[in-house]
Parts: structure tokens; C-alpha cells; sequence
């Protein structure tokens, strides 16, 4: 245990006592985005039942709100570091490349090697000038936010991120929101979110970007004194009702804006209840120390994780080829196999690359720095 404890357990700062939930939240995030690919790809073993394929479609829905949650993360800990004291520009998008880009350069290089050894996997153009532009459009992570199929599946969201981290920044410096009281920048990013809500409404675009908006106002409200504390039990029902939104009936523009609006303020419930009251049973059984570890492992096992399910599902095939059977056993057997499966070759690439290289690295310097606030901003929610 005292092994396993020195690997996962991450020193960041010491003081704050949001860490621990704040890790837990993000092995929940990690984990519905698992289910994602599960449902995705275990679909063969089961396809001719239809209640499993039923439940597996809404548990696909709920399983893609973990990303959300990374990004109302990310807008937490990202504006706390920058709104705290003035950074600047370059040294703060360095310390943002060196957190993402180990882990991720690591992944690249294997789906190149695997788009080589597996031609019908590959999705890198055949032309010699298309596939150079490809690859550099994905090692800079243009996919997303642009429109280009990302060759590591989950690599759009980064997209998402390296604009926050763009921008956030400018937004701050631009408006002198460190000058501002706290009441005149929550008004301010209100209003940038509901006309951001507006737009995408009507006329589309990158309505997840708000998820990260959902962060900045949860920073300005955690240390609010006219701001009451959600209960435990009120932070689960908004956990649930904001889950339970991606399954509405409703599409196009307006449904897409919609769902997130449901997770926009029901994540921002979940997390002020927890980072007030860490004591509570809420954020206490989020802080189980196994859903902890995963979370600080999060960003290794998030751009790893699809590929090593994948590599799994196949492996299995050899085996049990799959027959369109319809026994719900086939899911709720595999399901804590494959997940089992995914955390050997994500905690290797964890303790290996990420750990050593971004992690134990970029938090020494920061508490040298600045000490615990800026420490806890480079714990991993997606990439921080």
C-alpha cells in the first residue's frame, strides 16, 4: 500500500482542503468517459438484446458529460491561478505545454507506429503532403474546435483546453479583471455565458466551451460569504438531474445548448458542495482513495485508455468471437474486466511519462513559486 501510496497520492501544496474531492471528481469524469468506448465496442457480445443495447445507448449519453466535467475543472483551477496574481503570457502557456505535452507526444508516436502496423486502422492521409499536414495538425491540437478527425480519438478536447488556456488570460489582462471586484467578474461571466448560450442556440458552435465558464463562477462562489453551501444530498440530486438531462428528447442547436445548460449549473452544484464541506459524506465517499488515484492518473488514462480497450476487445475476439448474443451477462462481465484491461498500459504511461515529466516537475516549481494555490493548479483535470 505504502508503494502505490508514493505513486498516486500527488503533493500539491498540502493545504487545500478541496484536493482530495477535487481528485475523486476527476476519477468519476475519467470513468464515464470509459463507459463511452465500453458501450461502443462491447455492442457485438450483446446486440440482440435489446434492453442492454437501450441502456447502453442512454449510458453512452451520460458517459460523454465526463469531459464537461473536466472542463468546469480546468475553468476552476486555470482562472484561480491566473486571477490570483498576474503571469506571464509565455512562461504560463510553457508550463501549460509541459504538462500536456509528454503524456500526449508519448500517444502520438504510438498511433503512428499503429497506423503503420495496421493500414485498415490508419487515418493518416496515403499522400506524402496530406499526411504531413495531418500529423501536423494533430500534435498541435487543431482537431475540435476545428474540423478535422482527430487521429487520437480523444484529442479534440485538448483542442478545447489549449483555446481556455489561450485565451483566459487575454480575457483577464483585457478587462483588468484582477482589479474588479468579485461581484462586477461574475456578472461579467454570466453574461458572457448566456449570450455564448444564446448563440450556439440559434446558430451553433462550440457550446461546451461554457463548460469551462461553469469553473470560473464556481472559483468567484466558493469564497462568496452570501452564497450558502449545497447539502450532500442536494449536490447528488444536481449530479443526477444534470446526468439525467443528456437523455432528454430534444436535439439540433437549441437541444445541444440545452444539455449543457442542465450541466453547467448541475456540475457547479456538485462541486461547490464538495469543495465547501469536504467533510461531508458527499465529497468524503468521492474522496475514496482508488477513485483518487485514477483521477490523478486521469490525463494519462484518458488519452490512452480508448486504445487499450480497443487492443482488449480484439484480443477477446480471438477468443470469444463475438455472436450477436443476446444475455445482459456478457456487459456486466466484461465491463470490470476491460476496465481492468485499460489501467494496465494508462498507469505505465502514468508513472513513466506523465508523472516524472509533467507532474513531479511542474508541481516542485510551483510550490517554490507561489506555493499551494498555484501547486494545486497543475493537478491533472484533462491536462492540468
Amino acid at each position: 500500500m505504502h508503494w502505490l501510496s508514493q505513486r498516486f497520492e500527488l503533493s500539491r501544496g498540502g493545504g487545500a482542503d478541496n484536493v482530495r474531492p477535487m481528485e475523486g471528481l476527476r476519477g468519476f469524469a475519467v470513468f464515464l468517459v470509459f463507459l463511452v468506448h465500453f458501450v461502443t465496442l462491447v455492442k457485438p457480445w450483446v446486440i440482440g438484446n435489446p434492453i442492454i443495447l437501450e441502456f447502453s445507448s442512454k449510458l453512452h449519453s451520460i458517459g460523454n458529460a465526463g469531459v464537461d466535467l473536466f472542463f468546469v475543472l480546468s475553468g476552476y483551477l486555470i482562472y484561480g491561478s491566473l486571477i490570483v496574481r498576474n503571469q506571464p503570457f509565455i512562461s504560463f502557456m510553457m508550463r501549460r505545454v509541459q504538462r500536456i505535452y509528454p503524456a500526449f507526444i508519448a500517444v502520438f508516436l504510438a498511433y503512428i507506429f499503429l497506423s503503420c502496423a495496421f493500414p485498415a486502422e490508419n487515418k493518416i492521409p496515403s499522400d506524402a503532403i496530406g499526411g504531413a499536414i495531418y500529423l501536423i495538425q494533430n500534435f498541435f491540437l487543431l482537431p475540435g474546435l476545428l474540423p478535422i478527425e482527430p487521429m487520437i480519438t480523444v484529442a479534440w478536447s485538448l483542442s478545447y483546453e489549449m483555446f481556455y488556456y489561450l485565451v483566459t488570460p487575454v480575457i483577464i489582462g483585457l478587462f483588468g479583471l484582477r482589479k474588479r471586484r468579485s461581484n462586477w467578474r461574475v456578472l461579467f461571466f454570466v453574461a458572457v455565458a448566456a449570450v455564448f448560450f444564446v448563440f450556439s442556440a440559434t446558430f451553433g458552435g462550440p457550446i461546451r466551451l461554457n463548460m469551462f465558464v461553469s469553473g470560473i463562477l464556481l472559483y468567484e462562489a466558493e469564497s462568496s460569504k452570501h452564497l450558502s453551501t449545497p447539502s450532500s444530498s442536494f449536490g447528488l440530486l444536481a449530479l443526477c438531474v444534470g446526468l439525467l438531462g443528456t437523455l432528454l428528447p430534444v436535439s439540433g442547436n437549441s437541444g445541444s445548448a440545452i444539455k449543457i445548460g442542465f450541466l453547467f449549473v448541475s456540475f457547479f452544484v456538485l462541486c461547490l458542495s464538495c469543495f465547501r464541506n469536504p467533510t461531508a459524506w458527499l465529497p468524503s465517499l468521492i474522496s475514496w482513495t482508488p477513485l483518487r488515484w485514477l483521477g490523478n492518473m486521469s490525463y494519462s488514462y484518458y488519452l490512452l485508455h480508448g486504445l487499450a480497450l480497443k487492443a482488449s476487445f480484439l484480443f477477446l475476439a480471438k477468443f470469444l468471437p463475438a455472436s450477436g448474443g443476446d444475455s445482459p451477462l456478457w456487459f456486466w462481465i466484461l465491463l470490470p474486466i476491460m476496465f481492468s484491461l485499460t489501467l494496465i498500459p494508462t498507469t505505465v504511461l502514468f508513472l513513466a511519462i506523465e508523472r516524472p515529466l509533467s507532474l513531479m516537475r511542474h508541481t516542485a516549481k510551483a510550490k517554490a513559486r507561489t506555493g499551494t494555490k498555484e501547486s494545486i493548479a497543475q493537478a491533472p483535470a484533462l491536462s492540468e
